[in-house]
Formats: C-alpha cells, structure tokens, sequence
C-alpha cells in the first residue's frame, strides 16, 4: 500500500486559547494530505476536475488521541483504504515524530460536476488504475 506522508508546523491559529490544535484542523489537515496524496501521483484536484472527475465528501471520521500544539511538527501519513468504481475511501493518520496524534478517514464520492456518481474505471481508467496501485488489492 502506497502511504504518502505530508510535513508541516502548526501555525499559532490553528489552537485554541489552551494552545492546542482546534479539533475542526484536523480534518482540514485530512485535505492537505489528501490533495498531496493526489499531487504525488500527478493530478491535481484542478486537473482531475477539468477531466471531469469531482470527488466531494461523503463522509468524516476523526479519532483523537493527543493533542498537537503550537510549533509541533507534524506529519500527515495518507493512503487509500479503499476504492471503488464510484467511491474512494482515504485514511489518514496524523503523527508528531512516532506519536500518533490522531487518525481518521474520508469517503469521497467520485462523480461529474452536476454531482452525479460515474464509474472512474469506464470514466478515465489511467486515474482509476493509478489509484488501484496504491492499493493493497492490485
């Protein structure tokens, strides 16, 4: 399975007034890991989008574990837990060195630009095969 993992310092507006990171961040976190998830196969969301290929959330899931705080480095691991012909599952796990700060997922569907589901693999396989290889399923 292919784990994509994102680097960042949290920036002081992203805590709340005891100096931890607000819970909301960390699935705005999720959208960065998942964007560069996509980056470092080659496709942008702008990309993908203009090839037809929208992928809104479905759902969102956080469970978290310790707090992150101002300064922290952290590292966003992202990878595919499942994929489907009109939905894609990402995982993510948040980490501040070996300490897992938090983990989660998203179910996004995969659909054309009126929101309708299309199948990727009938709709753009090189997309849908890419994303295949970073699967356990292969």
């Amino acid at each position: 399975m292919y784990v994509y993992r994102h680097k960042f310092r949290v920036r002081y507006p992203e805590t709340d007034r005891m100096g931890i990171v607000y819970h909301s961040n960390y699935i705005i976190w999720f959208d960065i890991g998942r964007t560069e998830f996509l980056r470092s196969l080659g496709y942008t969301y702008r990309e993908l989008e203009e090839q037809g290929i929208w992928l809104p959330i479905i759902q969102v899931g956080c469970k978290y574990k310790s707090p992150a705080r101002y300064d922290d480095e952290i590292t966003i691991h992202t990878y595919i837990e499942e994929l489907g012909r009109v939905k894609v599952k990402f995982g993510y796990k948040i980490y501040r060195g070996d300490e897992l700060l938090a983990e989660g997922f998203s179910l996004q569907g995969i659909t054309n630009d009126k929101l309708k589901p299309i199948a990727l693999d009938k709709h753009n396989p090189e997309v849908y095969n890419k994303l295949l290889e970073c699967t356990d399923r292969q």
